[in-house]
């Protein structure tokens, strides 16, 4: 067996289990596995691992902070506080409820990654849901799914993909950013809502809520909490526009954030940090590793070569051809790995901004089509099975088959027409 096929077997069968999860294993033990394998058959070095695990330092250092933050907004209630705010709101009316809790996702998501929606916002709006006797809470925590995927790139810090695309590369500043994304994440985020709508809006109109609702008590350390994460989106957006890397303010600020909010309960933050999904950093540390070992045959140079080809020739048919490939490929592998190889195939191509754009579209917006596409959504599903409640694989299918693709399309036209 050769080098690149043992290589290209290892890759397939660590995509797989993540994807299906066998023996219900965490996505974390077979990314580990596989690169684990890759060294056992010296496929890879020790250099070669290393040189994999560090680039994805920044990564780990974004996420690390997020998922501190998502989790001590979690305990401290904030989340829950905010659902039942746009509960009240709705006064009684299931459009208005529909809309707000889209809204309230649009701003998780934007400023605290589609993880943080997935993870947090999900078991908010269920309890939202619940305290307002709506009969089916389903369509508002498909919500929670779509949005965080649909909302992943109005900027670099709203999704772990952004970072995972650009990682060993230049991030983008976040003039230039904006630039390229506000059109495509404006009809993303539109499209979204309107198919969303359309394939819930059944269940909306059967639907009741009550117009008197507990409101959650926002407490001291909550505040503290919120104010935090105000500060953390402040930090991250000016560092984006200066163009420094996001992991390291992204973490200190989480860092600092927890330890003023322990101190205002004087209590030590260990249920915090037990809460944290840390499971998550050799997932991304082993993916990593697999794309290293990838690299070696020769994928990221076939790759880039036909990008720097076809955008010489043909710059807008490459462009959405990409951003499609891109948004298929994520569901058959998840969008980290497929997100780790694209990212490095654009930066070996250095392609314009519009081609780059168009894969990363495809990356982030792409996953909504399966249960599996992305970790946000693999995520949303464990937070519903934590509520006893599941959506089948092909139901999920039928819905996002109406929902991806429209937004998939209008965003790429959009960066088409409008982008830098």
């Amino acid at each position: 067996m050769t080098f690149a096929s043992m290589t290209w077997a290892v890759a397939a069968l660590t995509a797989f289990g993540i994807v299906l999860r066998p023996f219900r294993w965490p996505e974390a033990v077979w990314a580990v596995a596989g690169a684990v394998l890759l060294a056992s058959l010296q496929v890879v070095g020790l250099s070669d691992i290393w040189a994999g695990i560090a680039k994805g330092f920044d990564v780990y250092l974004f996420l690390i902070g997020m998922m501190l933050l998502s989790e001590l907004a979690r305990m401290e209630g904030l989340f829950d506080w905010v659902a039942s705010v746009a509960t009240a709101r709705a006064k009684g009316s299931p459009s208005r409820l529909f809309v707000l809790v889209y809204i309230v996702g649009i701003v998780v998501t934007v400023f605290l990654s589609n993880d943080a929606t997935a993870v947090v916002l999900t078991p908010a709006v269920y309890a939202a849901c619940r305290a307002a006797k709506v009969r089916d809470p389903m369509p508002y925590l498909l919500i929670c799914a779509f949005i965080a995927n649909a909302a992943s790139f109005v900027l670099p810090i709203s999704n772990p993909a952004n970072l995972v695309i650009f990682a060993g590369g230049d991030m983008p500043p976040l003039d230039r950013w904006v630039a390229t994304f506000a059109a495509p994440s404006v009809a993303a985020i539109v499209a979204t809502f309107a198919a969303l709508w359309w394939t819930q809006r059944r269940s909306i109109s059967a639907d009741t809520v009550a117009t008197v609702v507990e409101q959650s008590h926002l407490t001291a350390s909550a505040k503290m909490a919120g104010v935090g994460l105000a500060a953390t989106a402040f930090i991250l957006v000016v560092a984006s526009a200066k163009g420094f890397a996001l992991g390291m303010p992204t973490c200190a600020a989480a860092v600092l954030t927890t330890i003023v909010v322990a101190s205002v309960k004087r209590e030590y933050p260990l249920e915090t940090l037990k809460g944290v999904s840390w499971s998550v950093l050799p997932l991304v540390a082993g993916l990593f590793v697999i794309v290293e070992a990838l690299d070696k045959t020769g994928l990221t140079d076939h790759l880039a070569g036909i990008l720097r080809a076809y955008s010489i020739t043909a710059p807008t048919a490459t462009a959405t051809v990409s951003g499609l490939l891109a948004a298929v490929v994520s569901n058959l592998v998840n969008n980290l790995p497929a997100g780790l190889v694209a990212g490095s195939a654009v930066q070996a191509a250095q392609v314009s901004d519009k081609i780059a754009g168009a894969v990363l579209i495809g990356i982030d917006l792409g996953p909504n089509l399966s249960v599996t596409g992305s970790l946000a959504t693999i995520l949303w599903l464990n937070a519903l099975r934590r509520e006893g409640l599941s959506i089948g694989t092909w139901a999920f299918l039928k819905i996002g088959a109406v929902v991806m693709f429209p937004a998939l399309f209008l965003s790429l036209a959009a960066l088409l027409a409008f982008g830098p």
